[in-house]
C-alpha cells in the first residue's frame, strides 16, 4: 500500500504486536484514569481497542497501582505497558503482574544491580523495554554539556540509556525522544535513527488541545513517516485519549501507511456551493467515526469537482441546487433531497460496514 521505503530495524514484540522490521505502524495510546481505579482504567482500555488502539500505556505511579496490573490485564486484551519512573521495584512488580512492557529510564531506576534485575526478568519473560527520553526532563549535565536542550543532548541522553541495557546483552529496546518542539523532535529523531537500528517510538509531547495538538503531531510524526523513520506512533492530546487514537490513524492513513476506517474527501465550498455542505459533512463525519471499514467518502458541492471526485469515491455525493447526487462505486445511483443526502449516504456507508463485516466472520 505504502511508497514509503521504511527505515530498516529490528523486530519485537509487545504481547501480540509486532513493532519493526517489515511490521505495520502500529497506534498507541495512554490511558488518563487513575490506574489504582481498576475499573475505570479497564473501561477505558476497552474503549481505545475498539477504536483500533493497539497498545495502551499506563502510569504506575505506586506499589497500589503495580498490584492494579494483574486485575487489568486478566480483563483486557490489548498489550499493555507499564510507564515506570524512579522506582524500580515498581517494574519488577509489573512484571510480575502480566504487563507486556515497560517504559522505563534505565539511569534513573537505581544503580546497576537494580537495572539488571529488572533486565534480566524482562528478558526472561520476553517483555521489551521502551527508553523514553523527553526534552522536559533532560538530565541537568546534558543540558549544561550541550549548551540546553539540543538534538545532541537529547541523542546522546537515549543512547546513554541503550548503553546501560546493552552492556546487560538486553537489545528488546525501542526509543522515544520527544520534545513538544516539533523541530527539535524532528531533528532528534533524524539523528538517533543514523545512530542506532532499534525500533523508534514517534510522538510530540505535551502537543496540546485537540486542535493545536492534532497539526503539531500532523507535522512531526508525519515529517519522519515520510523519510521512513518511525515503527509505533502516540499522538498526545489534553483530552480523551479516544482523540489520540483517531488522530493517530488519520496520520498513518494520509501517508498510505495504514488503512482504518472511511477516508472523508469534502470540498472546501466556494459561491458556486448550492447546499448546506458543512452540515452534511459534520453528521456524515459524526456518524461513521467508529467505522472499520477502509473506503473513500466523497461529499462535494457543486458540478465542477464534485460527479468527478464522486466517480473515484467508493461512494460519495455531488451536490446541485438542493438535491445531491449520489454515486456508488462509481457510479451515479440517484438523485436526493438536500434534506435526505445525510440519510442517504449513511445508509450506503453503513451497507457497506456491515458486508465488510459479515465477509470478514
Amino acid at each position: 500500500m505504502s511508497v514509503i521505503p521504511r527505515r530498516s530495524t529490528r523486530p519485537l514484540r509487545v504481547g501480540g504486536v509486532m513493532i519493526g522490521g517489515n511490521s505495520p505502524i502500529s497506534v498507541q495510546s495512554m490511558t488518563k484514569t487513575d490506574t489504582r481505579d481498576i475499573a475505570a482504567t479497564v473501561q477505558q482500555i476497552n474503549e481505545l481497542e475498539s477504536l483500533g488502539c493497539e497498545i495502551v500505556r499506563l502510569a504506575v505511579v505506586d506499589t497500589e497501582a503495580a498490584t492494579a496490573i494483574k486485575a487489568i490485564r486478566q480483563q483486557t486484551r490489548v498489550p499493555l505497558i507499564a510507564d515506570i519512573h524512579f522506582d524500580y521495584r515498581l517494574a519488577l512488580a509489573c512484571l510480575e503482574n502480566g504487563i507486556n512492557g515497560l517504559r522505563i529510564n534505565p539511569g534513573n531506576i537505581g544503580d546497576r544491580s537494580r537495572v539488571e534485575m529488572v533486565a534480566r526478568k524482562a528478558q526472561d519473560i520476553g517483555v521489551p523495554i521502551r527508553i523514553g527520553v523527553n526534552a522536559g526532563s533532560l538530565e541537568k549535565a546534558l543540558i549544561e554539556q550541550y549548551g540546553g536542550v539540543t538534538p545532541e543532548a537529547l541523542v546522546e541522553s537515549a543512547l546513554k540509556h541503550i548503553r546501560i541495557l546493552e552492556n546487560l546483552r538486553f537489545y528488546d529496546i525501542k526509543v522515544s525522544i520527544k520534545a513538544s518542539r516539533v523541530p527539535l523532535m524532528i531533528k532528534a529523531y533524524r539523528n538517533l535513527a543514523r545512530k542506532v537500528d532499534y525500533p523508534l517510538h514517534l510522538g510530540v509531547t505535551e502537543a496540546g488541545t485537540r486542535y493545536n495538538g492534532t497539526i503539531k503531531s500532523a507535522i512531526g510524526i508525519g515529517t519522519l513517516l515520510s523519510e521512513g523513520i518511525g515503527d509505533t506512533i502516540r499522538v498526545s492530546l489534553t483530552g480523551p485519549p479516544n482523540e489520540e487514537v483517531r488522530v493517530g490513524y488519520e496520520i498513518l492513513k494520509a501517508l498510505n501507511l495504514r488503512e482504518r476506517g472511511p477516508e472523508i474527501i469534502s470540498c472546501p465550498t466556494c459561491g458556486r456551493c448550492q447546499i448546506d455542505l458543512l452540515s452534511v459533512v459534520e453528521q456524515v463525519e459524526a456518524a461513521i467515526r467508529n467505522y472499520r471499514t477502509p473506503l473513500t467518502v466523497a461529499i462535494m458541492g457543486c458540478v465542477v469537482n464534485g460527479p468527478g471526485e464522486a466517480r473515484h469515491a467508493d461512494v460519495g455525493i455531488a451536490g446541485g441546487k438542493g438535491v445531491g447526487l449520489l454515486f456508488k462505486d462509481g457510479q451515479p445511483v440517484r438523485k436526493v433531497k438536500e434534506d435526505e443526502l445525510v440519510k442517504a449516504l449513511i445508509n450506503e456507508i453503513e451497507k457497506i460496514e456491515q458486508e465488510t463485516i459479515r465477509d470478514s466472520r
